[in-house]
């Protein structure tokens, strides 16, 4: 398997393509018999007419034209287009943290997973890679020259350096000037507070935004016995802890960390989701896919 293929598990995504991604809010573009968009029935530009197929949502007909025709139309518009996608990979070191596999191994996987769903859907689909400040962008394309460079990106990313959530998300505002997907794979290890309000930043332009939180299932149960040293992957900070004094309160702590996130991107209509690299990064997706789909 070549290398820049090596993160699309060929089951995987036989299972994978049978699903769309559906943004639920406000995109720009969706393929026409792919997407459902939500510009429809809203105060866009009429297009044309188009008779009934199955499938099609029943509050589209116009009831207006069947009363005079005695046949079943819908109402097309220009907002359907191809949505435009961006998947954000943290690279921080703290994502290099992991037993049988790193969080950004995982994140890689999930990443490369979604670029594929999309590019297959023939929709535009980007990547920035970060830590302290954007590493490597490649705009949204639908071409598959733009995909094989996503893939390269995603092989070459490697962990190192702070995380700086925040800054880079309000870098990445200014830059995203059509409205679109945004797809953020990151541990969350930044200030929840400041890392919510730059979320909140994006959303208030109106993207559509999903946030895959991954972490490693000994930053929630704390497993560890024995006194030791424990160094911090990104600034290098080294501390002894005893893990039978702090385990407790640390767990404590953690699951007001991840319910702080939870509840507050919730309010701001934001998905968030968050996934342990104990599960397999397959079903994790699968089963989100399938939930979001219900949703839809």
């Amino acid at each position: 398997m070549s290398t820049s293929k090596k993160y699309l598990d060929p089951e995987v995504l036989a299972r994978l393509s049978r699903l769309d991604i559906k943004a639920r809010l406000v995109v720009e573009g969706f393929l026409s018999g792919l997407h459902t968009s939500p510009f429809k029935g809203f105060s866009q530009e009429f297009a044309d007419y188009r008779q009934y197929m199955p499938g099609d949502e029943l509050k589209r007909i116009d009831w207006k034209v069947f009363g005079r025709s005695d046949r079943f139309y819908i109402k097309e518009y220009q907002e359907e287009t191809n949505l435009r996608a961006y998947i954000l990979l943290d690279t921080s070191g703290s994502m290099g943290y992991g037993k049988k596999i790193t969080k950004i191994e995982y994140a890689k996987y999930l990443g490369a997973s979604l670029a594929y769903m999309l590019y297959k859907q023939k929709d535009n689909v980007g990547i920035a890679t970060f830590d302290t400040g954007i590493r490597e962008i490649i705009p949204p394309s639908a071409r598959r020259t733009n995909f094989m460079m996503i893939l390269r990106a995603i092989e070459d990313a490697t962990p190192g350096g702070e995380t700086a959530v925040t800054d880079v998300l309000y870098q990445l505002a200014q830059k995203l000037k059509r409205r679109g997907l945004v797809i953020l794979l990151s541990d969350m290890l930044d200030n929840p507070e400041d890392v919510v309000r730059s979320l909140r930043s994006l959303r208030y332009r109106k993207h559509e935004i999903l946030v895959f939180q991954i972490l490693d299932p000994d930053e929630r149960d704390f497993p560890f016995d024995k006194s030791a040293i424990f160094s911090d992957l990104e600034d290098d900070s080294q501390m002894i802890i005893n893990p039978g004094l702090i385990r407790d309160r640390y767990r404590q702590r953690f699951e007001e960390f991840i319910r702080f996130y939870h509840q507050h991107l919730l309010e701001s209509h934001i998905d968030h989701t968050v996934l342990y690299t104990s599960t397999p990064y397959d079903k994790a997706l699968f089963a989100y896919l399938q939930k979001r789909t219900r949703l839809l």
